[in-house]
């Protein structure tokens, strides 16, 4: 899985390293294109843990005949939405960029490389909820395999199509797009020859419209949730922009360095999902409570761990990414003050993955609303007015754990509900 979520991003960082070498307008251009497909990315990531949660439970009951019905309406679902998002997204690319803040000279880029990317969400949707079925079944291998296979083409291909090669014409940032679009496809085709004839869970029927209503219960409050922290992110910047560009730059690297850090942790909360989906279609809750424990025991242990590292070796690693000194320390300023919370955060992941799982999304997307808009952004304001970057480095630790012990706090509350339920159910 960890080999799975680092590929996500060596795949961004490619795109990022051709692109940048057309000029800083492309470059630009393609930034501007983050934030969108973050907001698509996180409503694929709800259906992705909706169908995850329904799958599992029946893989977990050894209905592998309801399994497939389920996986198959899922799939269909990401059909029909990948098809309201692409003709939504052509429709209005030129004035939802401009809303963010496109200029006239951006605008062409953005749009010739998002008109392509819209209409080459098919190929990305599909293989996303696909892998998600794949994932249910207990193999996380296949499908971090297939993401590192669609960052090798997409590597192979973005020089090919972006600068041109013999009969291949230079298409630039249209090359780029059209890369994406090729990579995922294979993907595509990838991850349904697996669910098709390894593990039997595709099935030639028209989808069954009752299975959608689950997957959606738990997709849209997910996806809805996933936003929030983006959001986030977009205030903390503006905060560190009133103390300097080189505290935005350093915040950017060590984010980077933090999600290197935090990448077993999100592993480790994207297969909670399977397991407590597989364990709650088998009755067996008390597995579920233990593996939730001992995932959030390593999450905070492997935090404090992080922590001693990058205490000592937060300059050095800083100075990898850049050489302006103010940047290191700014860098280096985060790492030593929100290092230590990240396996709070942690446990905010993986409690989140079980609750979804478990059928109670209002819940998990309560604790991330909690934690992240009504404790962190007013707290982020209060610090910065009293001790400014330090003050807002502060109030991302702070909330990090209080969102962590919040998760704890909901996760035995459900667990507890779940088990009363359980021994009430007549046999």
């Amino acid at each position: 899985m960890m080999l799975g979520i680092l590929s996500m991003v060596a795949f961004n960082l490619v795109d990022t390293y051709f692109v940048g070498m057309l000029g800083s307008l492309q470059l630009a251009a393609l930034s501007f294109t983050f934030p969108v497909i973050m907001v698509i990315f996180s409503i694929m990531q709800g259906l992705g843990i909706g169908a995850t949660a329904l799958i599992s439970k029946s893989i977990g009951r050894s209905d592998r005949k309801q399994a497939a019905r389920e996986t198959t309406d899922s799939l269909m679902l990401s059909v029909l939405l990948a098809g309201v998002f692409i003709i939504i997204g052509v429709l209005t690319v030129e004035p939802t960029f401009r809303l963010l803040g496109a200029s006239d000279e951006i605008l062409p880029y953005v749009v010739e490389y998002m008109t392509i990317w819209y209409l080459a969400l098919f190929f990305v949707i599909i293989p996303f909820v696909g892998n998600s079925a794949i994932r249910s079944t207990g193999d996380t291998r296949t499908p971090s395999m297939i993401m590192i296979f669609a960052v090798i083409i997409n590597a192979i291909l973005d020089p090919l199509l972006i600068f041109g090669y013999g009969p291949i014409p230079a298409m630039g940032l249209k090359g780029a797009a059209t890369a994406t679009a090729i990579s995922r496809a294979m993907t595509m085709i990838l991850s349904l020859w697996v669910l098709n004839f390894r593990e039997k869970l595709l099935i030639k029927k028209l989808p069954e419209w009752n299975n959608w209503k689950p997957i959606l219960w738990i997709g849209i409050p997910s996806g809805i949730s996933k936003m929030i922290v983006p959001i986030t992110t977009g205030v903390i910047t503006a905060l560190l922009a009133r103390h300097g560009e080189f505290v935005v730059a350093g915040y950017g690297v060590a984010t980077r360095v933090e999600f290197l850090a935090k990448s077993i942790l999100f592993a480790l909360s994207a297969s909670i999902g399977p397991f407590s989906g597989q364990n709650f279609g088998a009755g067996n809750f008390s597995r579920i409570r233990s593996g939730v424990f001992y995932s959030n025991l390593f999450s905070v242990g492997w935090g404090l761990l992080v922590a001693a590292i990058l205490f000592f070796f937060g300059k050095p690693i800083a100075s990898i990414f850049t050489d302006d000194q103010e940047v290191i320390n700014a860098t280096a300023l985060y790492l030593t003050l929100v290092s230590f919370s990240f396996g709070f955060q942690g446990v905010v992941q993986i409690v989140n993955s079980n609750i979804n799982t478990l059928n109670k999304p209002l819940t998990a997307s309560s604790i991330v609303f909690i934690q992240m808009l009504i404790i962190g952004i007013p707290l982020l304001y209060w610090l910065d007015d009293l001790y400014g970057v330090k003050g807002i480095y502060a109030a991302i630790a702070i909330t990090y754990v209080i969102g962590g012990l919040i998760s704890a706090i909901f996760n035995r509350s459900v667990m507890i509900r779940l088990q009363q339920e359980q021994l009430n159910t007549p046999l």
